[in-house]
């Protein structure tokens, strides 16, 4: 069965952000298709890049690294749900993206994002990201509004409206990670 990872892109206290994957993680593991894990990024406090190889090496010199690249290996895709921050990524999400490179190859991964616009402008930014990590990210994405889906900007409550565009991406992201299943194959192989 394939495995889909739920990043949590906001480290910040008292963040939203876990309403909102929680709610990804509770209807994506209603499915039976995929397998869905949470993974928080407080649970993996990477510093400030600081590996002297580039990701691109594999050749990962410290313990916080070689145990977040072994937890990213393990998952055939990803749902990242992520804030917008002053129209861009999380720098949290963007440190954790940056310190790997093999383990998010082909790879599919789609977007739940929020903001004052949806945070839709920080899923622009992660597209770009994702294009040079070789993963395949899917054109559906769930963009939420701070103004419409949250009681006082604080308690997500999100509209059932947002399920049919939640299950098309969750489709997407598991139909590219099944595609993409023998090229990730091939790496394992070739490696």
């Amino acid at each position: 069965m394939l495995k889909i990872g739920i990043i949590l892109g906001s480290t910040r206290p008292n963040r939203i952000g876990e309403q909102v994957a929680r709610w990804a993680l509770d209807i994506g593991s209603r499915r039976t298709d995929a397998a869905f894990e949470l993974l928080d990024l407080r649970d993996y406090p990477l510093p400030h890049l600081d590996e002297p190889m580039p990701p691109s090496l594999g050749q990962y010199q410290n313990e916080h690294t070689r145990q977040w690249a072994e937890k990213i290996a393990s998952f055939d895709g990803f749902v990242i749900v992520t804030p917008e921050y002053n129209h861009g990524i999380p720098g949290v999400l963007k440190n954790a993206l940056d310190f790997l490179y093999a383990e998010w190859n082909n790879k599919a991964v789609g977007y739940v994002s929020y903001g004052a616009a949806g945070g839709v402008r920080s899923v622009e930014q992660l597209r770009l990201v994702a294009g040079e990590l070789q993963m395949a990210d899917v054109r559906q994405q769930v963009p939420l509004s701070l103004h419409t889906e949250f009681e006082n900007y604080q308690v997500f409550k999100p509209g059932d409206y947002n399920l049919p565009t939640l299950n098309t991406m969750l489709d997407q992201v598991i139909a590219w990670s099944t595609a993409l299943e023998p090229l990730r194959t091939a790496a394992t192989v070739a490696a």
